[in-house]
């Protein structure tokens, strides 16, 4: 259960760290897709007064049943093609393309098989030659996945998602799929939410399709997920605006900030309801609905699973001997100076923009060295605000240099002590969103055997034009409906009911 738990958790970077797209040659707009289980600033002012229409009448149409692995994977049928060809699809907002298997030389993949020992199961693959209204393309494309990687060849025909036939939709017949990621999910294919700039090559996102076609009135679509395995209705996708049930008071709205992700800006994070002090120069997020986990950079996760008791991760000698040679330094520097602006006085880190800093032989050492000395800024400074004693601090920092997560990897809790963990809360425009032990805690497995697993994540996503950023997957969405309003470029939180 463990091992298999551990590569699934791989999943969750299927969506939010695509790194690559490479090419060679009505039902009155209101669509349900439904689950099932197995301080103020202008900005915020704005956001404020950014409100998306809400969906009064009820549409029973439309709906379609999505299965829910281990609880992480959420997954819901759609069909392609005349007859119709059924598949199972991870709805992804954290990309834009979609791809199911081709049956055209697939046999290239042990992903396309069963396969009894990796816990694979059968894939459906779509058969061109079934199809009345499958019409050629023939251009390549791979997608290069943190984990994998996927390639095949583009075709057109129509596709029905949620009873919406979307005409002459491009997607990926994937033929080839590589990395062990696939031997854990349990779809068929991805269908991408995000925007079509993600990774816009002339092909049109199937969303982007709904719209063009008329088939929604609105240009939003929303998330609710059912946090209670016991009842059979998983959560709810609805196309073209809000159904009000599924959440509790009025949504916080934020502007998007880049198009591409759904990506928004973070003012602060807090453990016990004090600020760690990570954001102080902004933190950027994204809504992910093809991640499982919660994920951040390495000096805020590392800074929370150490107040949840994380156990293991690893020990950091570079860390350690900049503790010991610059310590001193560093805390006499602060508060007056900001992180980067100390590693640079220090010769860690360039200065003002230039190549300047300590000779090192190896250009990836002295990057290395500039980010974890930013990193131990950052940790000094949220022990000064908390007027802790030189020692504390230094003790402290080095239990951090000592038990960094390993980035991508699942850490290990202490299931006995889940009800003594603290809240950890985001501040997302005007409102604090909080996560308790039991939203952000998974549990593995029963009895003796029981697993206990943190739902943060260590990740610095450094791809361009994107800075490092949070990425809010269902661990989050599942406490808080989510609102995706593509007109006015707008994402919005609430209670889910």
């Amino acid at each position: 259960m463990g091992t298999m738990f551990r590569a699934a958790v791989i999943i969750l970077f299927l969506s939010s760290i695509l790194l690559q797209l490479v090419f060679s040659e009505s039902n009155n707009g209101f669509v349900r897709i439904g689950l099932k289980k197995f301080k103020l600033d202008e900005n915020n002012r704005i956001a404020a007064r950014l409100t998306p229409q809400i969906l009064g009448s009820k549409n029973d149409g439309g709906i379609v049943k999505l299965t829910n692995f281990m609880e992480k994977q959420y997954y819901g049928e759609i069909s392609i093609g005349t007859p119709p060809q059924k598949f199972t699809v991870m709805f992804d907002t954290g990309s834009s393309k979609m791809w199911i298997p081709s049956s055209r030389r697939c046999y290239l993949s042990r992903w396309c098989f069963y396969a009894r020992r990796s816990r694979t199961y059968i894939r459906n693959k779509y058969d061109a030659r079934r199809s009345r209204t499958y019409k050629k393309n023939g251009t390549s494309a791979e997608i290069h996945y943190d984990s994998g990687s996927i390639a095949g060849r583009f075709s057109q025909d129509n596709v029905l998602v949620g009873g919406l036939t979307i005409k002459n939709q491009d997607f990926i017949e994937a033929t080839k799929l590589s990395g062990s990621v696939f031997d854990f999910t349990k779809f068929d294919g991805i269908l991408g939410l995000g925007f079509r700039e993600l990774f816009d090559c002339g092909v049109v996102p199937v969303w982007y399709n709904m719209m063009n076609q008329g088939l929604i009135q609105n240009p939003v679509f929303s998330f609710w997920l059912n946090r209670n395995t016991k009842e059979e209705e998983g959560g709810e996708l609805v196309f073209g605006g809000i159904d009000p049930k599924h959440h509790k008071g009025d949504h916080t709205y934020v502007p998007v900030t880049h198009k591409g992700y759904w990506q928004f800006d973070m003012n602060d994070v807090s453990i016990n309801g004090q600020s760690i002090g990570v954001c102080k120069s902004g933190c950027s997020a994204i809504a992910d609905s093809g991640t499982s986990l919660l994920s951040g950079p390495m000096t805020a996760i590392t800074m929370i699973n150490h107040e949840i008791g994380v156990t293991g991760g690893e020990v950091n000698h570079k860390c350690k001997s900049i503790v010991e040679e610059y310590g001193q330094t560093i805390l006499k520097m602060l508060p007056r100076e900001v992180a980067k602006k100390i590693c640079s006085l220090i010769g860690l880190c360039p200065i003002n923009g230039t190549k300047r800093m300590k000779k090192s032989n190896n250009r990836r050492t002295s990057i290395s060295m500039c980010n974890t000395c930013e990193m131990i800024v950052v940790w000094m400074e949220s022990q000064l605000v908390r007027n802790q004693t030189k020692n504390d601090i230094f003790n402290y920092v080095n239990k951090l240099c000592g038990s960094l997560p390993i980035p991508y990897q699942a850490s290990d809790v202490d299931c006995s002590q889940i009800s003594s963990m603290p809240i950890v809360s985001f501040l997302i425009g005007a409102r604090n969103f909080t996560l308790s032990s039991k939203e952000y805690i998974w549990k593995i497995g029963e009895g003796a055997d029981q697993e206990c697993i943190s739902g943060f994540l260590s990740i610095d996503v450094v791809s361009p034009p994107y800075k490092p950023f949070w990425i809010f997957g269902d661990i989050f969405m599942a406490r808080y409906h989510t609102v995706f309003d593509f007109g006015k470029s707008i994402i919005g939180f609430t209670d889910a009911a």
